[in-house]
């Protein structure tokens, strides 16, 4: 399986170089310290605290976003867009984002669907 990840416009972070532990265990988005990184598959992660740091290495699957970090509408359409990061949320564990407020209550007239066709999109995306 490959791994697919969106980063900056600048191709060097995921998630814009917000910290991926930080959505799950402050429930906001944190903005990470740079000289606090790690590499995971190719990918570059930035973390606020070396704790978030080492629970990312301890268990990256559980913090890489969902779809890649790339918009869950737009992947359930199987379409790639790009996200904002104030669209953040934990679905069933896992850090999903959207293209904007506006798509993310689109997602939301249908969740449970919605998931269930973004999954399969990027079943495909990835095998």
């Amino acid at each position: 399986m490959k791994k697919i990840l969106n980063t900056d416009s600048l191709g060097k972070y995921v998630l814009q170089g917000y910290d991926p532990v930080a959505f799950h265990t402050e429930s906001k988005a944190v903005k990470a310290d740079p000289y606090i990184a790690a590499e995971y598959e190719g990918y570059n992660f930035l973390f606020s605290t070396n704790e978030n740091k080492a629970m990312f290495l301890k268990n990256p699957e559980k913090y890489i976003p969902a779809f890649g970090g790339y918009c869950a509408f737009g992947v359930s359409l199987g379409v790639y867009f790009p996200v904002e990061i104030d669209t953040w949320e934990i679905i069933d564990g896992q850090l999903v984002l959207n293209y904007s407020q506006d798509i993310k209550k689109l997602f939301h007239e249908n969740t449970e669907e919605n998931l269930k066709k973004a999954k399969a999109n990027w079943q495909k995306t990835i095998a």
